[in-house]
């Protein structure tokens, strides 16, 4: 494996989306990470489907896509956690490990004895990173939690989505599972402060994380709003509460995203739809201005608007530096240009299909380039290759 992680080993006990997607950024960035299993089951997603991997005769396999997505570079080992033997292999593989991650419920693996306070006194230099819908405290602690759920409680839902009153308002969740993949990513950032910590003190760390404080952080600006002004956010469909103009706005073909940024933004955009006086007006002429007269300024930009296509916006838009762009189906995500250039989808190697069209990470390293050369694995695929480098038969982990 190359990557500026390829001196670390993770041992992944999590599953469903924020624990392996942590696992897949660290296997990305060239760690070894072992993906626990449970015996004869596997990870949850692996039946989240359809769809499904069809193999070189083009018959479905067992692979879903949704576990494809979040899998890519671990090494599968299936284990019985309940058993005294998948215990033992657990506990011999964290003191070979540098990072585990797990999302059980609070406390459940330290019934088996395999809690931080457990697996860190076999190895004090262990990252012990345990993902919660709730954390590890409070009256909710013991409550599971989806990443929908959170989407509507943490507040994200309460902002996304058309006005009430409005066709079609109501409250939206993100389209993909934004929550799961936020704590995935603060998962990833805590396990590499940690292993810059221990490099300094020699010593591991236990991270608390959870799916609910994840959300509360991502309002972001939504929440400062709040907390600035006592006024509670509300939903605006695609209009941006603190920048204008931003939104999504309809051309004579279809739609475009158009993102003004600042007020010399609005100068160049006033002049390209031919209403230069608008960047003069007192009414427009700041992004306060503009935000407070929104409603007045707003049909003036559909109408000039309306009289070109996508394309011609997009690229007089670009000529001048202003941010504007088409709303791309998924399928023409990966047919645009720049997506092709930067080779963000890559036909990696797959044991049943041949190839595996994935995308990849979008890390460049200049002096450390990353490696895909490893699926996601098949269950257990594993499990005797681990076993063997402990000195373990591979059924040593079933409880058999």
């Amino acid at each position: 494996m190359s990557g500026p992680l390829s001196h670390i080993r993770v041992l992944d006990l999590s599953r469903i989306m924020a624990g392996p997607w942590a696992g897949q950024i660290l296997a990305d960035l060239g760690a070894d990470v072992i993906k626990v299993e449970r015996a004869g089951a596997g990870d949850d997603t692996r039946r989240w489907g359809p769809p499904y991997l069809a193999d070189a005769e083009g018959r479905e396999t067992a692979e879903s896509g949704y576990y494809l997505s979040v899998n890519r570079g671990k090494r599968s080992v299936e284990l019985d956690l309940a058993s005294p033997q998948g215990q033992a292999v657990v506990k011999a593989l964290a003191a070979e490990s540098d990072v585990l991650l797990e999302n059980f419920k609070v406390g459940a693996l330290a019934r088996y004895g395999l809690g931080p306070k457990d697996l860190r006194a076999v190895n004090p230099r262990l990252v012990y990173c345990s993902i919660t819908g709730f954390g590890a405290d409070g009256p909710r602690a013991k409550d599971a939690a989806y990443d929908f759920m959170i989407q509507g409680m943490g507040g994200l839902m309460s902002v996304t989505g058309g006005p009430d009153g409005e066709a079609g308002g109501g409250p939206q969740k993100v389209g993909v599972p934004i929550v799961d993949i936020m704590t995935g990513m603060y998962a990833t950032i805590g396990v590499l402060a940690a292993l810059a910590r221990r490099s300094e003190t020699g010593e591991g760390d236990v991270i608390d994380l959870a799916m609910l404080d994840v959300s509360a952080a991502m309002l972001a600006n939504q929440a400062m709003n709040y907390l600035v002004s006592g006024k509670v956010p509300v939903r605006r469909g695609n209009r941006h509460p603190n920048i204008q103009p931003q939104d999504v706005l309809p051309v004579k073909d279809g739609h475009i995203v158009l993102a003004v940024g600042n007020d010399e933004q609005f100068v160049r955009f006033a002049e390209v739809i031919g209403r230069p006086e608008l960047s003069s007006d007192e009414r427009y002429r700041t992004n306060r201005a503009r935000v407070e007269n929104l409603d007045l300024l707003m049909p003036q930009i559909e109408a000039a608007l309306a009289t070109k296509g996508v394309d011609e916006w997009v690229a007089a838009m670009s000529a001048v530096g202003v941010p504007c762009g088409p709303i791309n189906t998924v399928d023409r995500v990966f047919e645009d240009s720049q997506i092709r250039h930067r080779e963000m989808v890559r036909d990696l190697p797959h044991p049943l299909s041949g190839t595996l069209r994935q995308v990849v990470s979008p890390l460049r390293f200049e002096n450390a380039p990353l490696g895909f050369d490893r699926h996601a694995p098949l269950l257990g695929e594993h499990t005797a290759e681990v076993l063997a480098a402990l000195g373990l038969e591979a059924d040593a982990g079933e409880g058999r």
